[in-house]
């Protein structure tokens, strides 16, 4: 993951993380929401920590600025998310198409830009103090990082591969809709099995990313640039993580949106009326979630 991607990352991470739960894909159950929404703070620091190792300046910094960043969150966006959820679960009683599905993702989009664009000086000021001995040590942990994916995805034959997608998809789906069917299950692992997702497109990406970052951070050092020049740098940065300059890539990330969108309204398309029941519940819950963290000071 990329340094003021640790720090874009973090920031989008806020909206991600409860951005993609009103899409249930990552936690279930109202208590884990609270619980990862309320040491976003703790945990965030030691995760960009062990890509960065700060320094004794840098530390209470970083610290002080996450918790601006999460304050401002916790105040501003929760309610966004809050009514991203309510238009999700006004659908899930009914058949949905694709295209449904596929237009809340320009919504999560949004809601991710604003919480970067929020935190976009804390990343500059971070970027311009970086110390070359901690990009390499960026460059150590991506390495590292690396190693976990190929052992991970790169290591494995195509079976296992798709196997090990089917059980992660059939975890998050089960989050949302209670527990799947036999035929529910060969619904979903049938559109895995014609997925265009390919392990090895991703990986090359993700190192692309890593190399221009570092490149760009380096060039942050070596030419002495001030905020305003360091800022454009990293928007540039940016631009290219969210449109990768690889057309093929680019195709192929459209194609696995609209893969996921299709994948998701199948799957909910074959759900009965209680799983449509049980989803329509969680998702009032984490709304109340939502509203609960928002009220909290």
């Amino acid at each position: 993951m990329p340094v003021p991607s640790l720090w874009m990352n973090y920031c989008s991470r806020i909206a991600r993380i409860i951005g993609l739960l009103a899409l249930a894909t990552l936690l279930a159950g109202c208590s884990a929401i609270k619980l990862a929404y309320n040491n976003l703070d703790d945990i965030a620091y030691w995760w960009m920590d062990s890509y960065v190792d700060f320094n004794d300046e840098q530390s209470p910094r970083v610290r002080a600025d996450l918790a601006r960043i999460h304050r401002w969150h916790r105040q501003q966006e929760l309610p966004q998310l809050a009514s991203l959820l309510k238009s999700i679960e006004q659908l899930a009683p009914a058949d949905i198409s694709a295209s449904q599905v596929c237009a809340f993702e320009p919504r999560v989009r949004e809601r991710v830009a604003a919480v970067t664009s929020y935190g976009e000086p804390q990343v500059v000021s971070l970027a311009l103090s970086l110390a070359p001995e901690q990009l390499a040590h960026l460059e150590r942990k991506f390495d590292r990082t690396n190693s976990d994916y190929s052992k991970e995805w790169l290591r494995i034959d195509a079976t296992s591969m798709r196997d090990k997608r089917f059980e992660k998809m059939l975890e998050r789906a089960e989050m949302v809709y209670g527990s799947l069917d036999d035929r529910q299950k060969a619904v979903l692992r049938a559109e895995i099995d014609r997925s265009v997702f390919d392990p090895r497109r991703a990986f090359d990406e993700q190192r692309r990313r890593q190399q221009d970052l570092l490149q760009v951070l380096r060039q942050i050092q070596s030419q002495r640039m001030d905020a305003t020049q360091a800022t454009t740098a990293l928007r540039a940065y940016l631009q290219r993580s969210q449109e990768s300059p690889d057309p093929a890539y680019r195709a192929v990330q459209l194609a696995l949106i609209q893969e996921t969108c299709s994948m998701t309204a199948m799957l909910h398309n074959s759900t009965t009326a209680a799983q449509r029941d049980v989803a329509t519940r969680r998702l009032r819950a984490w709304q109340r979630d939502l509203k609960e963290l928002n009220a909290k000071p």
